[in-house]
């Protein structure tokens, strides 16, 4: 049996609306955040300017279906389910919760049930509750964080936490730096969701994880410990959850630093895919190959 563990990232959620107005012509559309205070008012008036010109769900499903996955994906993953192989989808992204990351797929034509998304804030969670049961934490990210540590048992404190757990997030500000310094010169130990200097969206590179840990680890003097790839307690679970041996698995990625380095390092079959941040001449600047 071939088993296989893959990296799912791409197109920001909010960003979806943007490929509504370019698709359908409706300038009105603009970019939200769920964390925005009328978030819902706002969702229900787009809703309501679609359908004022002329676009019912079905129409919608399919506007959104334009942010087409690579070619083969679709195939692949299909043949995935009729060959009957254990996969998981393994996201460095704390974002989004796993029914969240499966409705993203299922927009752009693929099947997949949410049991097969793992992503760097489960890991988080699950590393922190076994690390200190009934933790407290001052938490930096969206809400795919924050529920998952609500899971895991582990209760927000701006007070003196446990913990400092920052994430990917779209409110990022100088108040966060401060209290994170604070919390961390007074004990509490300092986690990464994930090693990400950098992430995809449409348009470009924005700074991720890493970028946003750094003026901590600067102010404090102190190394935070990164829990996602290429971190091996990640690829470890993610082969727990599938029961089975690193030599039965693969992970195919698009990033060198994360994705292939864990493979190589967990004992997985590698193939690197050059659709996010790694581009052919940057393959040549690390010291490891991927097989394919």
């Amino acid at each position: 049996m071939y088993i296989t563990c893959l990296d799912v990232e791409g197109v920001l959620v909010p960003e979806i609306w943007i490929a509504f107005a370019e698709a359908s012509g409706i300038p009105e559309l603009k970019k939200t955040t769920r964390d925005e205070p009328d978030y819902d008012k706002l969702m229900n008036w787009r809703l309501g300017i679609l359908k004022e010109h002329g676009l019912g769900l079905k129409e919608i499903q399919e506007t959104i279906a334009k942010i087409d996955p690579l070619p083969g994906a679709k195939e692949f993953v299909e043949w995935l389910y009729q060959e009957k192989k254990e996969f998981l989808f393994l996201t460095n992204s704390s974002r989004y919760t796993p029914k969240e990351l499966q409705k993203k797929l299922e927009w752009m034509g693929l099947d997949v049930d949410q049991s097969h998304f793992y992503t760097s804030a489960l890991a988080t969670a699950a590393f922190i509750s076994t690390q200190t049961p009934e933790a407290t934490a001052y938490a930096v990210g969206e809400h795919g964080l924050q529920n998952a540590l609500y899971d895991a048992g582990i209760t927000v404190n701006e007070i003196h936490p446990d913990y400092v757990i920052i994430g990917e997030a779209d409110n990022y500000c100088y108040d966060h730096i401060v209290k994170a310094t604070r919390f961390v010169n007074e004990g509490a130990r300092l986690i990464g969701t994930n090693y990400d200097l950098t992430g995809p969206v449409e348009g470009g590179i924005v700074p991720a994880c890493r970028a946003l840990m750094a003026p901590i680890e600067l102010a404090t003097g102190k190394q935070a410990y990164y829990v996602g790839k290429p971190n091996a307690l990640m690829m470890r679970t993610g082969l727990r959850i599938l029961g089975v041996h690193s030599e039965d698995a693969a992970i195919i990625g698009d990033r060198m630093d994360t994705d292939i380095v864990a493979g190589i390092e967990s004992g997985l079959d590698t193939v690197l895919v050059l659709s996010g941040v790694t581009t052919p001449g940057m393959i040549e600047e690390f010291p490891y190959r991927p097989r394919l």
